[in-house]
């Protein structure tokens, strides 16, 4: 219950190494993950459950550090940052630089130290904290849900990682009520689950053949690599 989850992520990792593209694999799902599991920490602060799922979540900020590393060295040239541009208020996790997510981390944990050494002995505090930080963590294939929907392709996503999240989502489901952990881990698992059985459905509906944006980078490799020859 400790390791698996994060171990979960090593295979995304390699892919994106080999490949040197992180094409396919949402950023945004290691942004959920650090933004869940640090507030679940500080949860456990108020609410004492299993010592297993904390080692989880300390393992699983660990493991996303890093994917989040590579995911950054090997991002697309397609991205906003890349292209110079975000949508999103404050280029929210589209900086440029590893640095700046690493400094609304450190924000995030001063924040959230602040709030638990002046609210921490509230019963209602402590119950929207799990609420938040569980809530947070099940909303968690979405992003992906998203990015395969634009891209009509599950390309870049490794089958390893979706059924890691399908078994694991499975199995902690049936964890939660057979431990009678606190009703926010029982809720926020159930629907959890409810996402990865959506992208269980679109992996049999798109497959995971290389979208045209894939196909145009190499196009742009190809081009470069000619030129390169002719010089």
């Amino acid at each position: 219950m400790a390791v698996g989850p994060p171990l979960v992520y090593a295979d995304q990792a390699i892919s994106i190494v080999k490949k040197k593209d992180a094409t396919g694999f949402s950023r945004d799902v290691c942004a959920i993950l650090l933004i869940a599991n640090i507030t679940r920490c500080f949860f456990w602060i108020g609410d004492h459950f299993e010592t297993a799922l904390l080692v989880q979540s300390l393992l699983m900020i660990l493991a996303q550090l890093a994917l989040l590393y590579i995911c950054i060295l090997y991002r697309s040239r397609l991205s906003p940052e890349a292209l110079g541009g975000s949508s999103r208020p404050f280029s929210f996790w589209q900086w440029p630089t590893y640095t700046q997510y690493i400094e609304f981390l450190a924000g995030l944990i001063l924040c959230e130290t602040i709030l638990i050494l002046i609210f921490g002995r509230s019963e209602l505090f402590v119950g929207a904290l799990g609420f938040i930080a569980l809530g947070l963590e099940s909303t968690l294939p979405i992003p992906q849900l998203i990015s395969n929907y634009r891209q009509r392709s599950l390309y870049g996503f490794r089958m390893s990682t979706l059924i890691g999240w399908f078994g694991g989502d499975s199995f902690k489901t049936v964890y939660f009520f057979l431990q009678k952990s606190p009703l926010q881990f029982k809720v926020c698992a159930i629907f959890q689950l409810s996402i990865d059985v959506a992208i269980v459905l679109q992996r049999f509906i798109y497959g995971n053949a290389p979208p045209s944006s894939a196909l145009l980078d190499e196009d742009d490799e190809l081009e470069q690599a000619l030129a390169l020859a002719d010089e």
